[in-house]
């Protein structure tokens, strides 16, 4: 479908991670081997919050119909920008049209989020799902993605209150008009939502066989067990990287969420919360 890559920690500029690791977003893009479609070429967003941002945040966004690998944009934004919270994704459109507004990152006051998986059947209950968002939130949805939908559902459940009940919240009622119209898995996939202090990395699936998702192990852990690893001092002690494919190959560095389970990032580090157990 996708594939996304977030980061949290000290103020770092995004080519770092979406140009310049070995297994890049924008490598990714051109060849994703853990990915249910080898290529992710259907457009790219950049969405980031400002290194000197009041808080909470509003984040800038960037998205593009362009291949990642093709944007000369991308490459000029990520190495000139310095961000302590950014969300990279490229997409492999799984129906809904290419266009700019069908881009992930989605942005809601000082919120972010992303999506690499689908509704299954989406055409079947869409008009359900969209009903069931908030009347004045309605109006916000410019593209016709099934991830577009889930977002503003979670916003109407309450994101800004409790992101991971609103979340979930969300997807039940995917399940829901989903079930009651004969679909027997409804939802897949891995989503991504941040408020500008802290990353919530959902992994779910109705059928439990979600999209592969990893974050990276604790900064100085890493130092400990590559202490030759030169790349490692371009990051700080606070440095953490959730994506849906490790950006290298070195053992130990990217860990894997589990199924049914939200790893939360924020400055104090990551933790894993069961989510939506059977």
């Amino acid at each position: 479908m996708c594939r996304w890559l977030a980061y949290t920690g000290e103020a770092l500029q995004p080519s770092a991670l979406v140009l310049d690791a070995q297994h890049s977003v924008v490598a990714m893009s051109l060849n994703s081997p853990l990915g249910a479609e080898t290529v992710n070429g259907d457009g790219f967003g950049l969405g980031w919050y400002p290194a000197d941002a009041s808080s909470p945040a509003h984040p800038a966004v960037f998205r593009s119909i362009e291949p990642a690998w093709h944007d000369q944009n991308l490459r000029e934004i990520s190495e000139a920008v310095r961000s302590p919270l950014f969300f990279a994704h490229v997409r492999a459109a799984a129906g809904p049209p290419i266009q700019q507004t069908n881009c992930h990152p989605f942005r809601y006051d000082n919120w972010l989020f992303m999506h690499n998986g689908s509704i299954a059947q989406f055409g079947l209950i869409k008009r359900e799902l969209v009903l069931a968002i908030d009347p004045s939130l309605y109006p916000l949805i410019k593209g016709t993605t099934d991830s577009e939908v889930l977002f503003h559902l979670a916003l109407t459940y309450g994101l800004a209150d409790d992101p991971i009940a609103a979340v979930g919240a969300a997807i039940r009622k995917v399940e829901e008009a989903g079930h009651a119209a004969g679909v027997q898995f409804p939802m897949q996939g891995t989503v991504a939502v941040a408020d500008g202090a802290t990353v919530w990395a959902f992994r779910y699936s109705s059928q439990g066989r979600s999209r592969t998702l990893f974050h990276s192990a604790d900064v100085p852990t890493l130092r400990t067990m590559y202490p030759e690893a030169e790349r490692l001092a371009a990051f700080g002690d606070h440095a953490q990287v959730v994506v849906s494919e490790p950006l290298n190959d070195l053992p130990g560095v990217f860990l894997e969420v589990p199924e049914s389970t939200v790893a939360v990032l924020d400055p104090t580090g990551y933790r894993h919360e069961a989510f939506l157990p059977a």
